[in-house]
């Protein structure tokens, strides 16, 4: 996939059929909208993804930054569905007074060569967000393009949004959340070396540290699944501070895999956080510790 970020100044030689949006998370309405597009590579279009960085509620200090999916994670999603060429625009306050007419005709028209753009019933662009889909499907046919205009997703009557999965993962509603993603919440990153407690105690454990930016569940353990190289093992996650064996209040992510005991410190691993278990707590020793980590990895087996 070839990714172009940073700059205004490129040019894509390929006609392209486009989508246009944020895909934080890239969840199912998202995914609607890179099926649309995946589509056209049969007629010979590259399938390309345009998004903002940062997005314009970051830009205007709308948001507390915090993501669904990082940029690094959305770059492997959109990898693995396919994507040829994913577009990160940088946002500013001068690129954001772009009026709409002028990224339909400079933008897409002539930069990217645009044949087919998907676009969600919600979308807005341009200066003071006035562009939108409607914008689009009046100017197409002078700019040589067509639109196609993709309705909300509704999972158990509710309308996915970034903005609602948001609020399902900050209160740990690890299902529902994975329903409206099509997929598990997931955190991505290299191992890192901990305080090595759980080997001490009989249940050795990697260590991953949130990226920054990313949404993080309420602190508590979660059954969880592992992806490293390849292959998933079951597992049991921490999200937290260990206040237990821990005064540093360092937010990190501990996983005890099930039928796993290889050294792994500074490989990547995929942490899927499936389920909420119990909240995490200050216990009054490592025996007491020890006890409540018998009953999860019990559990967490049959979960």
């Amino acid at each position: 996939m070839e990714i172009i970020a940073g700059t205004t100044d490129f040019y894509l030689e390929k006609d392209t059929a486009v989508a246009i949006g944020k895909f934080d998370g890239v969840h199912l309405g998202h995914r609607r909208l890179l099926e649309e597009i995946l589509g056209r590579k049969k007629y010979g279009l590259a399938a390309c993804v345009f998004t903002f960085d940062p997005t314009p509620a970051v830009l205007f200090g709308l948001s507390d930054g915090k993501e669904l999916t990082t940029r690094e994670e959305k770059r492997r999603l959109f990898e693995r569905l396919g994507i040829d060429t994913l577009i990160e625009f940088p946002l500013t306050k001068e690129t954001a007074a772009t009026e709409p007419e002028c990224f339909a005709t400079e933008i897409l028209a002539k930069q990217m060569n645009t044949r087919f753009v998907a676009a969600g019933e919600d979308l807005s662009f341009g200066k003071n967000g006035a562009g939108n889909a409607e914008l689009l499907e009046r100017m197409a046919p002078h700019l040589g393009f067509c639109v196609q205009t993709i309705e909300k997703i509704e999972v158990n009557g509710i309308e996915v949004s970034s903005t609602y999965i948001r609020k399902l993962v900050e209160e740990g509603r690890m299902e529902e959340a994975e329903e409206m993603l099509g997929m598990p919440y997931t955190l991505v990153g290299a191992v890192e070396h901990g305080n090595h407690i759980g080997h001490t105690l009989g249940f050795p454990t990697v260590n991953l540290l949130p990226p920054a930016g990313k949404l993080l569940p309420p602190n508590g353990v979660y059954y969880a699944a592992v992806r490293h190289n390849g292959k998933v093992y079951k597992a049991i996650s921490n999200v937290g501070t260990k206040p237990t064996v821990s005064s540093e209040k360092v937010m990190g992510v501990e996983s005890y895999l099930y039928d796993f005991d290889q050294d792994i410190y500074g490989q990547e691993i995929e942490v899927a956080l499936k389920r909420f278990r119990r909240p995490e707590r200050r216990f009054g020793s490592l025996e007491e510790l020890k006890e409540q980590l018998d009953r999860d990895i019990a559990d967490g087996r049959n979960a």
